[in-house]
């Protein structure tokens, strides 16, 4: 008899979700998590200001160069002091990259995974997204549509609680929203005199994971509205923002079904070749080094994208010389993430005399209208702005402290408006990870190695993309537009990264079907980034919560009717 039922591996969005969703329907889930434990009331230091904080809060510049080079060059803002351990350490947690070529890893080992340090943009994939592939000959057609999610977008938004606008686009489409957080003045003039100038392109509110207006099960797990202070990198004590650690592990754990280990690195993955089954998973301890199986009944691997790839890697067998589930040879292949690094910004006029209170979560979003409602571009699909508009500060070059200072920042100040496009990186097999040969990481396990590059497709969209923001701008009679030459983001730098382990119709060309499934192994399922086939443009978390649900509520199906 197994120890559980189902194993989840990885505590972060979709883990969390495959828990909830198990535990919802009965099973005994176990949760491993390869870092420590975060309590909320005792880790988060969102109420801490950080004029209360040595240095303001900021981490010396040789512990930056020492532990965080990578984590900090990628998010900055996110990693003072009393975040700095949501963080891996760069030096504790080696990768090589290919000859040539750079990939920023960013992570974080914890409770939560990055569910607790995400932006929070939460938009739907569009049916154009899920067609893409097959109409274009890019990778291989998603096995699924629009149509087949739509529901389990609806039930993860009802959920999470996603504050939004419903705009009527069919690239973008409406979900189950909570009130959306309004445009400043100058946001709302960018907007008409853009969709005035470009028509087919929109200006809306940014979808954010944040509470608006909380419902009666969010209030029962202790959730409640955002207070716009913009101290999200520190955790939330309102737990306003949705992460696995406010709600779906909560929910769990309310089933009595839950168990959640942690400091448990998996190492590899049991597969018995006699029953074609996953019987458990093998785990070290992360602080004792102590190792130990546990068994199951079926297995949700949720680790995050490249951990996925690299466990189901490890886990090579005779049945499997290349590494579990993978007589594809696509495990780590296909890697995307977002391409960034184009925009502008420019001073618009006739709101100096106004200001705003509160730092909401989220700005103004143009959805995708590349090759949606404007034709003809030099590059396949297309990419989406995010950015906002809001008061410059008149104190900004004031230096000192005291009442100059603090008169300064009253005084009327001009606004800007900035927008950065986030495009969308089509899948290439040679764009992957892998196993190195030698070296091994502080627990013996085997460290990645990355090769990934853009394409002249990314190259040409940033470029085109940035052509579009100042032209934008101009027709918001914006002055003094800034817009730096197009300087890509290294792959892994957005922090969303997809595709390892890709799902598809033919167990040829692709690892899992179209319920992130493994096709050569039936209980075992991937429903974290790896299962993505194309990246659109879109933040992708959403995404991930709804494929999980639903692969989840699946695998309780099949597993009722015997079927695992």
């Amino acid at each position: 008899m197994a120890d559980f039922d189902a194993i989840v591996v990885g505590s972060g969005m979709s883990g969390g979700w495959s828990a909830k969703e198990l535990a919802e329907r009965g099973l005994k889930v176990l949760v491993l998590e390869r870092g420590p434990e975060i309590v909320p009331d005792r880790d988060y230091t969102d109420t801490i200001p950080p004029w209360e904080r040595p240095n303001l809060d900021r981490v010396p510049e040789e512990e930056i160069e020492r532990h965080y080079p990578k984590q900090y060059g990628g998010v900055a803002y996110a990693i003072k002091e009393t975040t700095k351990h949501f963080w891996v350490k760069d030096d504790e947690h080696p990768y090589e990259e290919a000859e040539g070529t750079r990939y920023d890893w960013l992570r974080g080992y914890h409770t939560g995974g990055r569910s607790i340090m995400w932006s929070r943009q939460a938009y739907r994939l569009g049916p154009q997204d899920f067609e893409a592939n097959e109409r274009e000959g890019v990778g291989v057609d998603w096995p699924v549509r629009y149509e087949d999610i739509a529901p389990w977008y609806d039930h993860v938004e009802r959920f999470a609680g996603i504050a939004g606008s419903a705009e009527g686009l069919a690239q973008l489409p409406d979900g189950v929203f909570q009130p959306a957080f309004a445009l400043t003045c100058a946001e709302e003039e960018f907007k008409a005199r853009v969709e005035a100038a470009f028509p087919g392109r929109n200006v809306i509110p940014a979808r954010v994971a944040h509470i608006t207006a909380a419902t009666e099960e969010q209030r029962a797990l202790g959730r409640s509205n955002c207070r716009v202070r913009d101290r999200c990198e520190h955790g939330c004590v309102f737990r306003a923002y949705f992460s696995s650690l406010n709600a779906t592990l909560p929910a769990a754990r309310r089933t009595g079904n839950l168990t959640l280990v942690h400091n448990a690195i998996v190492q590899s993955i049991d597969y018995d070749p006699g029953t074609a089954r996953v019987t458990g998973v093998r785990v070290i301890d992360a602080v004792s080094k102590r190792t130990r199986t546990y068994t199951t009944r079926v297995l949700f691997l949720n680790a995050s994208t490249i951990a996925s790839a690299m466990i189901l890697l490890q886990s090579a067998s005779e049945a499997f010389p290349n590494g579990l589930a993978n007589r594809s040879d696509q495990v780590g292949r296909n890697l995307m993430d977002h391409v960034s690094g184009a925009g502008a910004s420019g001073l618009i006029a006739g709101f100096e005399n106004r200001t705003v209170f509160g730092r909401r979560p989220g700005g103004i979003y143009i959805p995708r209208y590349a090759n949606i409602t404007e034709h003809d571009k030099p590059y396949l699909r297309g990419f989406g702005f995010q950015g906002g508009g809001t008061p410059v500060g008149a104190g900004g070059g004031v230096a000192g402290i005291g009442r100059a200072f603090k008169e300064a920042h009253r005084a009327p100040a001009p606004w800007r408006v900035s927008i950065g496009a986030f495009g969308e990186q089509l899948p290439h097999p040679d764009n992957r990870v892998t196993l190195h040969p030698s070296r091994r990481d502080s627990w013996g396990n085997p460290i990645a190695v990355f090769d990934v590059t853009y394409g002249d497709n990314e190259r040409i969209m940033l470029a085109e993309a940035r052509k579009d923001a100042i032209a934008m701008l101009e027709a918001a009679g914006c002055t003094d537009i800034r817009s730096a030459e197009v300087d890509l983001t290294p792959p892994g730098n957005r922090i969303h990264e997809m595709g390892s382990a890709r799902m598809g119709r033919d167990p040829a060309t692709s690892v899992l079907n179209g319920w992130c499934q493994a096709h050569d192994v039936a209980n075992l399922f991937v429903t974290d980034g790896s299962f993505m086939a194309s990246s659109a443009c879109q933040n992708p978390s959403l995404t991930y919560m709804a494929f999980s649900a639903r692969a989840a509520n699946h695998a309780a199906d099949l597993m009722a009717e015997g079927g695992l």
